[in-house]
């Protein structure tokens, strides 16, 4: 059997090296999503849910108020990129009505992985307590990682008020949930994981969460170990959890995102789906 060059499969930018386009995209696209947002009063920028300067949420709310609440976090395998790079992809969803945050947190090395899903944790109680509404968690990469423990959290541990299925649906796009892999990568040096801290903050290895639903999406023609990542997930929660899989034809690790941006998109439909069942 050949062994696996970790390396080369979680080198996402390697693999596409059109990369710096698409993020250039992004930051302008986001830019134009801020403005006109908040030009029509619909948005509330960099509202801090902690006491670091990356711990914030940008809000975008719809045309008519009052409907469901969601919470994106961006991915950068927890040690890069930054929310106002993503602003676009709240579009989607508030075409429909959904409220939607965008999350900012710490990056690794300054703070570990265990210490970010802490800090999404305490963003998630932030949206919380400003709508007293269930909320629908969805995210990119390190970002689906993180929406996928955010569904696997038993709120009422981490506050009394909150209902222990604070977070009744999730989507990841392109997740990562079994972090064992990355101790073999060049990233570790600022992930600083060992085996046993990997498996704690691996959700497959967590119990399944009950009577919840996952969406684990993946690109068409991403690595193998992303093609297995987003399946694993959703084969080690099944049966207790609601689980649905799916390859998005011909997309890379980055153009995947693209359809959230989209009212109309297949995506966004479903992802409205899941936000509703909040």
């Amino acid at each position: 059997m050949s062994q696996i060059d970790y390396e080369a499969e979680y080198n996402n930018r390697a693999r596409v090296p059109e990369h710096p386009a698409i993020f250039a995209r992004w930051d302008k696209d986001a830019a134009a999503y801020r403005e006109e947002t908040s030009r029509a009063g619909r948005a509330e920028l960099g509202l801090s849910y902690g006491p670091s300067e990356r711990q914030f949420i940008d809000l975008f709310k719809p045309q008519d108020d009052g409907g469901p609440v969601a919470l994106f976090i961006h991915g950068g395998y927890w040690r890069a990129l930054h929310p106002r790079t993503h602003s676009h992809f709240a579009r989607g969803l508030n075409a429909h009505g959904v409220t939607v945050g965008l999350a900012g947190y710490d990056l690794c090395p300054q703070v570990s992985v265990a210490d970010i899903i802490g800090q999404i944790r305490a963003a998630t109680l932030f949206m919380w307590r400003r709508f007293r509404r269930r909320i629908f968690v969805y995210g990119h990469s390190a970002g689906g990682h993180l929406a996928g423990s955010m569904l696997a959290t038993d709120w009422s541990e981490f506050d009394p008020s909150a209902p222990a299925d604070l977070v009744p649906a999730a989507s990841s796009v392109s997740g990562v949930f079994d972090l064992t892999p990355l101790l073999q990568t060049s990233m570790n040096a600022d992930l600083r994981l060992d085996e046993s801290q990997a498996r704690a903050v691996s959700p497959v290895s967590w119990p399944a969460p009950e009577r919840r639903a996952l969406d684990s999406l993946v690109g068409g023609t991403e690595s193998g170990e992303f093609l297995r990542q987003a399946e694993a997930i959703v084969e080690a929660w099944k049966g207790k959890s609601q689980t649905r899989f799916e390859i998005i034809a011909g997309a890379n690790h980055f153009t995947v995102l693209d359809p959230l941006g989209e009212p109309a998109s297949a995506m966004t439909a479903r992802t409205l789906e899941l936000c509703r069942r909040t």
